[in-house]
């Protein structure tokens, strides 16, 4: 996939580095067809979280990162990542947060609960799992028949038209009060 990253470049924003955790994922590809500076970071080739967070916050301080943004990224984040970047690192989550937060079957918790309605989230991540602030937020209705990927495909679509207003928020923040990484 890597449809948020594709759509964040196409836009004109300029990604300085991708880090992933799943090499196969459509993000990774996408990064090495543009020449992005890419991290491939399996859980499996670390023995903690917070040692592949040190990995990945390493990658991106060698790659002048200012803001961090999760998009697609699946693992929770620890320690060495959210210190660097506090408050530099955004999430887009797949509900109306605070519902359905904690998890990346949120579309499909949404239907089980006959939710009428759902949407994306942009927030800022704390060492609480879907709980920093609230950036930005779409809604996006569940039809009568939504299967998970119709409705996912939906609010993939909610997810990118939200996302760089997101970005330019904190890239207005961090243009006022410069954090140091």
């Amino acid at each position: 996939m890597g449809t948020n990253l594709r759509h964040l470049v196409q836009q004109g924003f300029e990604v300085v580095a991708v880090a992933t955790n799943r090499p196969s994922c459509g993000a990774a590809e996408f990064a090495r067809q543009s020449g992005i500076p890419l991290a491939e970071l399996p859980q499996k080739g670390f023995a903690s979280a917070e040692e592949r967070d040190a990995a990945m916050r390493d990658f991106f301080r060698r790659n002048s990162v200012d803001l961090v943004v999760d998009a697609g990224y699946d693992r929770v984040q620890t320690r060495p990542l959210l210190a660097a970047f506090e408050n530099r690192i955004i999430n887009v989550h797949p509900s109306l947060l605070p519902a359905f937060a904690g998890g990346m079957d949120a579309i499909e918790r949404a239907l089980q609960a006959s939710a009428k309605v759902t949407g994306a989230t942009v927030h800022i991540v704390t060492g609480d799992l879907d709980a920093g602030p609230i950036l930005v937020q779409e809604a996006v209705p569940i039809e009568p028949g939504d299967t998970a990927e119709s409705l996912r495909r939906r609010v993939q679509e909610a997810e990118k038209r939200i996302l760089p207003g997101a970005i330019q928020m904190m890239e207005e923040r961090l243009a006022k009060s410069p954090a140091v990484g």
